[in-house]
């Protein structure tokens, strides 16, 4: 049985000692830099702010978002109980190290567009060392942003959840045999090139397809170390609160029997992809299953992995639903995937990210102001001389999320 309670915080502050009392969490601020210096000596500085929904904030750069946890009983990955901050999110940015990472505005019309718009954010602006690579820079922002979080989830280990909700492996559960058996395919950007997922701590690239249980998703085995376009990139925080796994669990045994997720890959040669596809099906096949959702993470190359994938299932009679969003030009007449097929007959828009939208100037900017044009969705002429910013909705973290958690769809007309 695993177990995850959550704690709702509904204000963050600076103080003299990082806990939570009347659901607010206070930060020791030197406490938490020196904590993340001693334990990463290729970092040369962190300075970390607050960003709350309403500030004139932007943050730029973003790399990832992941939600404070702490695990306080069962030590196997997938038991025991893991706690959350609900409403809270570490945010780490920095100089890019890809040229994919996009941006979060805490307040005016770039609000609904991202999740993190609406979080308590604490935003890590780290600087590293001279002479790393690239792949080592991203391990160091990647590796402070889970430590910040870990650090952040122990002021909850005394502190009584204010919701906990209990999930039993779907395969332990009764099932009615009448219901429909559904199954989650949840491909990873495994890429290589700054485009990787890890699993249980290791470069998922070599562990994919499997079969993986939901609660081992549901304790954090999942994170993020991708610097894909930011609209649709999966943050460490959306792996950790996937709706449409929530949603499968929630439904098992009263409208569709859950029968388990398969987690696919998104490489790059053709021919791995097409060995991916084949064994994610035969998967499929051994589990029985009617029907399978389908996510996605990136586009154009990983739209050639979807429909592989929505072909395959079809082919052996299995239905198949996906989510994708659409880069369909800023007018929304070019074509929105890289890739179809004629059995993607059930496929949801999450919204098209090529379009445009002017932001206004915000009081305060963290991150690097120098690297704004370089991000995704920016150009040249982007920042404007009054200081708002003209971007495509693919520069802001989560706007297309292909997961489904957030508010964009689009609909033929």
């Amino acid at each position: 049985m695993f177990s995850r309670g959550e704690l709702q915080i509904n204000n963050i502050t600076f103080g003299e000692q990082t806990s939570i009392n009347n659901k607010r969490l206070t930060i020791e601020k030197r406490a938490l830099q020196e904590f993340l210096l001693a334990k990463e000596n290729r970092i040369t500085k962190v300075n970390i702010s607050l960003a709350k929904p309403g500030d004139s904030t932007r943050i730029l750069c973003v790399k990832d978002v992941i939600q404070p946890w702490h695990k306080v009983s069962g030590a196997q990955a997938g038991r025991g109980t893991r706690l959350v901050l609900d409403n809270v999110a570490v945010v780490t940015c920095g100089k890019i190290v890809g040229f994919q990472e996009g941006i979060i505005d805490m307040q005016g019309p770039g609000v609904p567009y991202s999740p993190f718009s609406q979080t308590m954010n604490v935003v890590l602006e780290i600087d590293v060392i001279d002479g790393l690579t690239p792949y080592q820079h991203e391990e160091c922002v990647r590796n402070t942003g889970l430590r910040a979080a870990a650090f952040l989830g122990k002021s909850a280990r005394e502190i009584t959840p204010d919701r906990m909700k209990e999930f039993s492996r779907p395969e332990d559960q009764s099932t009615n045999s009448s219901l429909p058996r559904i199954a989650y395919i949840y491909p990873l950007l495994t890429q290589g090139l700054l485009h990787d997922s890890y699993l249980l701590g290791k470069n998922a690239k070599t562990q994919l397809p499997r079969k993986i249980a939901p609660q081992l998703l549901l304790d954090g085995a999942l994170c993020s170390g991708n610097c894909v376009s930011a609209c649709d990139k999966n943050t460490t925080w959306h792996h950790q609160n996937n709706p449409i796994l929530f949603e499968l669990l929630d439904r098992h045994d009263r409208d569709l029997s859950f029968v388990g997720v398969v987690l696919a890959s998104e490489p790059v040669r053709l021919a791995d992809k097409e060995k991916s596809a084949r064994k994610v099906v035969k998967l499929l096949e051994e589990m029985d299953v009617d029907g399978a959702i389908l996510s996605k993470e990136g586009f154009g190359n990983p739209d050639a992995d979807q429909m592989m994938l929505i072909r395959g299932c079809e082919r052996q009679g299995i239905k198949t639903v996906a989510l994708t969003d659409e880069f369909a030009g800023a007018d929304g007449w070019s074509q929105s995937t890289a890739d179809s097929c004629k059995e993607a007959d059930a496929v949801i828009s999450v919204g098209n990210a090529n379009e445009k939208i002017l932001l206004p100037p915000m009081k305060t900017l963290l991150g690097p102001i120098k690297d704004l044009s370089q991000l995704t969705g920016a150009y040249p002429q982007s920042l404007q001389e009054d200081g708002s910013l003209e971007i495509e909705l693919q520069g802001i973290i989560g706007a297309t999320n292909e997961l489904g958690n957030q508010k964009l769809s689009c609909r033929e007309v």
